[in-house]
């Protein structure tokens, strides 16, 4: 058993199949959620793993709703433009011009928190749903996810986890895909 999966099978699973898991998930009754951190290189066997987790899970009675950060920037992107002329500024303008409007877009035209906020279980019952939010990576280098956390908070009503790709740097900060510099603000719970 590989050390991604002991983790994900040892702390985090026995905590989601509890009849409410939200109290010991995190600390904080308007932040359901926690980190499960995890090298970038790991990221198709983490794929192969959360879907092995959501099979054992919904076995339990959990309804279990995966939340593609990959697909919330392919929709806000192409709510802005077709995919082709992204790739066309980027040949003219630079990747760091890109990375800057793709913030901006994520941050004000098709917010990220709300795209990610619409995809939450629409009749949410917190002892009976989870939420993965999967994905992160690619998100890289455009946005990074203590924004997110933050601006969910209050919108999030299930017990929820956000799969994280980077370094632990410290009890609780983290490196976004082991590159940027360490965040150490965040507050939920880092598996």
């Amino acid at each position: 058993m590989s050390e991604l999966e002991q983790r994900l099978r040892q702390q985090l699973e026995p905590i989601l199949e509890l009849p409410d898991p939200r109290e010991r998930l995190s600390a904080y009754h308007d932040m359901p959620y926690a980190l499960f951190r995890y090298d970038p290189e790991e990221e198709f066997e983490l794929r192969k793993q959360v879907t092995l987790l959501e099979t054992r899970l919904r076995q339990r009675g959990k309804r279990v709703e995966r939340i593609s950060l990959a697909e919330c920037l392919d929709e806000a992107m192409r709510s802005q433009r077709p995919l082709e002329e992204w790739f066309e500024a980027e040949r003219e303008q630079g990747v760091d011009s890109v990375v800057e409007t793709v913030h901006s877009v994520l941050s004000d035209y098709a917010p990220l928190v709300n795209l990610v906020a619409a995809r939450m279980p629409a009749d949410p019952d917190p002892l009976r749903d989870l939420v993965f939010i999967v994905r992160t990576g690619a998100l890289f280098p455009v946005y990074r996810t203590f924004s997110l956390l933050e601006q969910l908070k209050g919108r999030v009503l299930v017990p929820t986890v956000l799969f994280y790709p980077g370094d632990l740097d410290g009890a609780a900060g983290l490196r976004f895909m082991g590159v940027l510099d360490a965040e150490h603000n965040y507050r939920p719970k880092i598996f």
